[in-house]
Order: structure tokens, then sequence, then C-alpha cells
């Protein structure tokens, strides 16, 4: 009898069946194909995800999957994790190095005894330093090595059934956890009392650790990029930003909203205006057949003609799924932005925050996160797309 199939963990804490990921390993290799190589090696997490479902907090720890060009993949993890990669996974073969070891050596051994000569390795993993990256050139000596960067992400782009009833309801998730953090929003609160409410909610609500941390900020720290809580308590006149993604089954959702506390100024009002306008734009441009570039392009016209281009520069939107820390969107492959000619198809997910700043002073906008269709697109969140006052 196999042992992995009579495994009582083998799969108990898989996200999707055994057959969703077969289907994944046999499409991966139909690609792999004609590289003219054995194997594709996976170091990132997110793509070792997709492959296998292996999932966990211990990450930050090298782990690699093989997958040959024919035959089930073989995965490399540190000793400590073998048992939740036999819970999250339906692998027959996870080999393991022990702590105090080389991994680098570890997997140039397992190539080794793989046979594998001719090998494409992903060169765009996030924890794959240059010390160990010159490590595992040495390791592999001998081993034609390739580059199979973007090959998993090429499939990760359009999404399956079943990952779009995971980012449903995540999407679910982030609009309860924004409302939460909408009625928390008044004068006198801190911004760690809505970081409690909103990340209470999301967990609540069903939400599993997520990517990143939620962004929050008040005043004029509202008009500072990625800044998040720290304490300050909100004051009459204030703007405040709000941005979170929330995570069912390691697949997210995003949504991000504004408020103020008190009046705001025209010029506030204006830019507002202008950011949901543009954000209409974008949606209103996005259909399966179009490029990347055309929902952009559409809010950046609105942004143009209104003087606000200096408020803007950035992209309107990125694609979304499985995610890990440090990143909760797909926003390195995949962006709706000018000059990207990928055309949009059925089963994409995209965040798209529409904002325009003040910096160091405050930001106003609102996004939607949503599923493209075979006629448009799905929007994922009901909640209004005002700006709150309070």
């Amino acid at each position: 009898m196999d042992p992995f199939q009579s495994d009582p963990l083998r799969g108990t804490e898989a996200v999707f069946p055994e057959a969703e990921f077969a289907t994944r390993i046999a499409r991966l290799q139909t690609r792999i194909a004609p590289l003219g190589v054995d194997a594709l090696l996976l170091t990132g997490p997110e793509n070792i995800f997709w492959a296998t479902g292996r999932q966990t907090a211990g990450y930050f720890a090298f782990q690699a999957l093989i997958v040959p060009l024919s035959g089930d993949p073989v995965l490399l993890v540190r000793q400590l994790e073998t048992t939740g990669a036999r819970t999250a996974t339906w692998l027959r073969d996870i080999r393991a190095w022990q702590d105090g070891t080389d991994p680098a050596a570890a997997l140039g051994s397992l190539v080794r005894e793989l046979g594998l000569k001719r090998v494409a390795i992903e060169r765009t993993g996030w924890f794959i330093p240059m010390d160990f990256a010159e490590r595992l050139g040495t390791a592999l000596k001998g081993v034609a090595l390739s580059d199979g960067s973007g090959i998993v992400e090429g499939l990760r782009m359009v999404k399956s059934p079943a990952e779009l009833a995971a980012i449903r309801t995540a999407a679910g998730y982030a609009e309860a956890a924004m409302a939460a953090a909408l009625d928390a929003t008044r004068e006198g609160a801190s911004e760690n009392d809505i970081a409690a409410r909103m990340i209470g909610t999301a967990v609540a609500a069903g939400s599993e650790a997520w990517a990143m941390e939620p962004l929050i900020s008040s005043g004029p720290r509202s008009g500072i990029p990625h800044a998040t809580w720290r304490r300050r308590r909100l004051e009459a006149g204030d703007g405040v930003f709000l941005e979170l993604a929330t995570s069912h089954d390691r697949y997210h959702a995003a949504l991000m909203r504004s408020a103020w506390i008190g009046t705001p100024p025209a010029e506030a009002r204006e830019m507002m205006d202008v950011a949901l306008r543009a954000l209409d734009a974008a949606l209103g441009a996005m259909k399966p057949g179009v490029p990347c570039a055309l929902p952009h392009e559409a809010a950046q016209r609105i942004v143009d003609d209104a003087g606000q281009t200096e408020a803007f520069r950035k992209r309107i939107g990125y694609s979304m799924g499985a995610a890990f820390a440090p990143d909760w969107g797909e926003g390195a492959f995949l962006s709706l932005f000018t000059g990207v000619k990928t055309l949009l198809e059925p089963g994409m997910v995209f965040h798209l925050p529409m904002t325009l700043r003040r910096y160091g002073a405050f930001t106003v906008g609102a996004s939607e996160t949503v599923i493209v269709t075979e006629t448009g697109i799905e929007t994922l969140s009901s909640l209004p797309r005002s700006m709150m006052l309070r």
C-alpha cells in the first residue's frame, strides 16, 4: 500500500480537493514541456501554494517544489514543517532538510537523486537572498539551469471556480470589516480603536491571517502612502484613510474607503468627486478582450482633465489571488497600467484603489475588488463608495 495514500494526515487541511491540484500540476507540466528541461523548480510561497496548497507561517524557511515533466512533484521543506506539509497538501513525496544543515546543498542532492540534468528555476522568488543564490548555484553545479520565471504566474492570472468562490468569501469579510471600521471612525477615537474594530470584525467574520496589515491613518498622516495605525486620536477636520485585504483559504480580496471628521474642505470634496468618477470610468472600461492598460487610461483621462495628475501618479489596479506577506496582491506580475498589453479574461480578479492625495495632508478615494466575467465585471462589495462624514 502507498504509505502516503494511507497517511491519516494527508490533505486533512487542504484548501481544495486533490483533483483541483492534480489539474494545476497537469497544466503546469504542459507549460514546462516546450522549455526543453527535465523539471521546473519553484521557491516562491505563492507559486508553491498554487501548485500544491502548501501554506504555513514558517515559509520564511527555505522550501522548494520540483515539478517534473511527468509524474508527481517533490517538495523539500525544513524538517519542522513536514507535518504541516502533509496536512496542507496531497503530495506523495515530501523531503526535509535539518536545522544546522545547508538547504541549498540538500536541494542539490535531491536534484541529483532525481536524475535531473536540465532544470528551469524561477528567479523572482521573494526569499532567495544573493548569498543563498550563490550557494544554490554551487550546489547545482553541473545541472543546466534556465529561467523558469513567470510560468506559474501565467496560470495564476485566471482563477478557477474554486478560487473565485474563495475570493468572493474573502470579499464578504472585507466588507464587514470596513463597515465596522467606518462605524468606529469618529472624533476622539484613536487609530488603534479603528484598527481593533476592523481587525476584530474581519477575524470574527471568518478571515484567516492576511498577507499585509490594514492601512489606517488620519489627519496629515492620511496623506502618507501605506501609513498605518500609530495611536493618533482623531480630531475635527481630519481626513481618514482605510484599506485592508482579508483572506479565505489564502485567497485575498481588498477594499478601501475614506472618511472625514466634520466638514471636508472644498479641495478634498472636489478630489473625492474626481476619484469616484475615475473609478467609475475604469470599472466601465473592463470587459474580456481589452488590454489591461485600458481601465487605467480611462481613469487617467478623468484625473488629467480635472488637473489632478500630480495627486495620482500610480496604476489604477492590480491582480488579486493567493498571497503571502509582504504583499496582498499580485501586482508584481499583472497590473492595470499604461503599456500593459495583457488582455482581460473571464476569471481574472483585480483590486482598483482609486486614490488622490495631497501628500502629507490627506488622501481621498475608494476601491473595489472585481472579477472579470464573460460580459463585463462582477463587483464584490456593495458598500457605498462616497466619503463618509462623521
